[in-house]
């Protein structure tokens, strides 16, 4: 069995793998239901936001036999989210995730040291 905790810091590795820029790991367990953690980071084009998505969905499989069911945006690739249960993947280019903020959004919650 694996933790929430573990599964993220995971996904960043993964996504790190793939050139994901400026990720971050937002603790919204004591906030909301929606999940334990958000990761969040950018690419640098649609082409690269898709290709890190199914790298990220491939390594999980992988890893921990989970697979990926919900995949949003994995068409447009300006953000696509990755609901892994415990764990969203919330991966944007650099004009979306700047007007989304998602970050300040979550500000009061605690953030992971990566």
């Amino acid at each position: 069995m694996f933790s929430s905790k573990e599964l993220a810091l995971d996904i960043v590795k993964w996504a790190e793998d793939k050139k994901a820029i400026d990720p971050v790991v937002i603790d919204i367990g004591l906030s909301s239901t929606i999940a334990d953690y958000f990761v969040i980071f950018h690419a640098n084009n649609p082409i690269q936001a898709v290709a890190l998505a199914e790298h990220i969905s491939d390594e999980a499989e992988k890893a921990y036999s989970l697979h990926v069911p919900h995949k949003e945006g994995i068409n447009e690739g300006s953000w696509v989210l990755l609901d892994m249960g415990s764990v969203v993947v919330h991966i944007f280019d650099e004009e979306t995730r700047s007007f989304y903020d998602l970050e300040r959004l979550w500000d009061e919650s605690p953030r992971l040291s990566l």
